[in-house]
């Protein structure tokens, strides 16, 4: 008996939510940029501690300034992957805020925080003593690049065990 549990991807417009999903559904990564409008929800079936899990992964249309999360998108969730882009620093407070929200709408739910594009680090203003900083609050915190895969299993591994722990 499969356990489903949906899972949203947050965080601002351009920082690898779609492209994680991509990566880590159908093992693909593309250089062309897609906006999602809405929400896109994909499938992904993985055994974790001996049980079937289903993740129903909803990506949701990125947050700025003009476009608010749709609480609506949220209900039901699980858990989230909170995604960053190391090389926008504004992108990590912006998903603090998310949090925050989500937390308002779904209640504490396990979040895991992926710091996207490490196969530019090179490039990165986000610090490791501001993930450190994180990680010390509590954060579960992975870098992930969607263009290699670097880091991309263990954020859904991570979360997915997270999940787990909470049936």
């Amino acid at each position: 008996m499969a356990i489903n549990k949906k899972v949203c991807m947050l965080g601002p417009f351009a920082v690898g939510k779609t492209s994680l999903v991509r990566q880590f559904v159908h093992s693909m990564f593309s250089e062309k940029y897609q906006t999602t409008i809405g929400v896109k929800v994909d499938k992904k079936t993985l055994s974790v501690s001996g049980k079937t899990l289903n993740l129903m992964l909803w990506d949701i249309q990125g947050e700025d300034e003009l476009h608010q999360i749709k609480v609506s998108y949220l209900r039901g969730a699980a858990g989230c992957l909170l995604v960053a882009d190391g090389m926008r620093p504004e992108t990590l407070q912006a998903v603090l805020e998310i949090r925050r929200t989500v937390e308002a709408h779904v209640g504490p739910c396990p979040c895991i925080l992926a710091v996207n594009k490490a196969d530019r680090i090179e490039d990165w203003v986000v610090t490791d003593g501001e993930i450190a900083s994180l990680k010390s609050e509590g954060w579960q915190v992975i870098r992930t690049s969607a263009k290699t895969g670097e880091g991309v299993e263990d954020a859904f591994q991570q979360l997915s065990e997270m999940l787990l722990a909470e049936v």
